[in-house]
């Protein structure tokens, strides 16, 4: 079973060769790791807009193999609209894909492994690894 969900940042920084980050992820087992489907998403529309969509897809079907899936479904629905509320309440917000892999996130007990505090941490409950590129 998994135990950390990558955002689809840090999966950008394994796809881009990061070496830090490729480091950090060489580390764990592939069936300790999820991705959401609306990373997936996120991740074939960027291959897709390239200046080399096939042979960015090849990549990204490459990294995505060994990875388990998280289906989006009713349960994850309704957690990311109570999350929405909850920010919007607050005068918070934070994208719509990220508040979607938040709720994922949060509802099956994952820690999201991200490169991006700012937008994530605004949400409550959910565990966090940050897994940013250090600028040097």
């Amino acid at each position: 079973m998994a135990a950390l969900l990558l955002d689809t940042d840090v999966c950008i920084h394994v796809l881009r060769g990061n070496d830090r980050v490729v480091a950090r992820l060489e580390k764990i087992s592939p069936d300790q790791i999820a991705v959401s489907v609306i990373t997936v998403f996120e991740l074939y529309t960027g291959a897709s807009k390239s200046r080399r969509p096939l042979v960015e897809q090849t990549k990204v079907a490459a990294f995505l193999e060994p990875l388990t899936f998280l289906d989006f479904g009713k349960e994850e629905a309704l957690v990311a609209a109570q999350l929405r509320a909850s920010l919007e309440k607050k005068g918070l917000k934070i994208g719509p894909y990220d508040l979607l892999i938040a709720a994922q996130a949060v509802t099956s007990g994952l820690a999201l492994v991200i490169g991006n505090m700012s937008e994530f941490r605004r949400v409550p409950g959910l565990l966090l690894e940050d897994w940013a590129p250090k600028v040097t």
